[in-house]
């Protein structure tokens, strides 16, 4: 796998930085003239995405683009982008419910790169606390787990693997919106475990993924497999971001 270059992790860092002042200036000026919440999850989208799509084919021509609005990819499409080496994977707005419901702050901006289907560049912004996390300059982890351990989870409804894990580690529930959000909770320090079962796609999870490896958190799918990106069907359903010392009870735990 060829090495990516010191700039592909600063250009990541920068393009979901710019793009989450963006959207953080857009929701202001948006609640300001009175618009609808489905007119500012609209249009913080589409914003992003359009600013992304234009800053990647400017810096990287070369490179393919995998978006969250690409599902729409024909079949052509989608096997001609898994066999490139070279592959962003950006969700221009993650948690664009939690974005038009004023004023939280668990939503983010993912922007990675994926060399040869592994995650080795990441940004997640999450533009409400003014913070970028990314694979330019890894966050060093904490050194112990909380006490009691801390498992992040969706504020619907947790699922049953989560709960799971709670049991098996003794640990609190915390809730929180999206998927950027919650991995980087973890990144952070904040929660411990971050396990979903809910159905998420590449690019929610390729960012988060990319800057846990760097900082050396556990990353893998529910059932201990790597994590691989850019493939034709871009569902990915399952993963647990965690510690490394819980990463064992965990997967026990998931598997049931």
């Amino acid at each position: 796998m060829a090495a990516p270059s010191i700039d592909d992790h600063a250009l990541a860092h920068h393009l979901a930085t710019r793009a989450g002042e963006m959207l953080v200036l857009l929701r202001a000026q948006m609640v300001a003239d009175r618009a609808t919440t489905k007119e500012m999850r609209d249009e913080g989208d589409a914003r992003s995405h359009r600013m992304l799509m234009d800053a990647l084919a400017e810096e990287r021509p070369h490179d393919a683009v995998l978006s969250e609005e690409s599902e729409d990819e024909s079949t052509a499409a989608r096997q001609a982008r898994s066999q490139r080496s070279r592959v962003w994977i950006v969700d221009p707005l993650d948690g664009t419910r939690e974005y038009g419901e004023v004023p939280r702050t668990d939503w983010a901006v993912h922007v990675a790169l994926a060399i040869d289907g592994r995650p080795v560049v990441g940004a997640v912004a999450l533009p409400a606390v003014g913070t970028t996390l990314s694979t330019v300059a890894p966050t060093t982890l904490r050194a112990h787990p909380s006490s009691p351990p801390r498992v992040v989870v969706s504020r619907s409804r947790p699922p049953a693997e989560a709960l799971a894990v709670a049991t098996a580690i003794e640990a609190e529930l915390v809730e929180m919106g999206s998927a950027g959000a919650k991995a980087m909770a973890v990144v952070r320090g904040e929660v411990d475990v971050y396990p979903h079962s809910g159905g998420q796609y590449e690019w929610d999870s390729c960012a988060p993924v990319a800057v846990a490896l760097a900082a050396g958190l556990w990353c893998s799918r529910l059932d201990g497999e790597e994590l691989v990106y850019n493939r034709p069907d871009p569902y990915l359903p399952d993963l647990v971001i965690c510690r490394q010392e819980l990463a064992p009870a965990v997967l026990e735990a998931v598997r049931g």
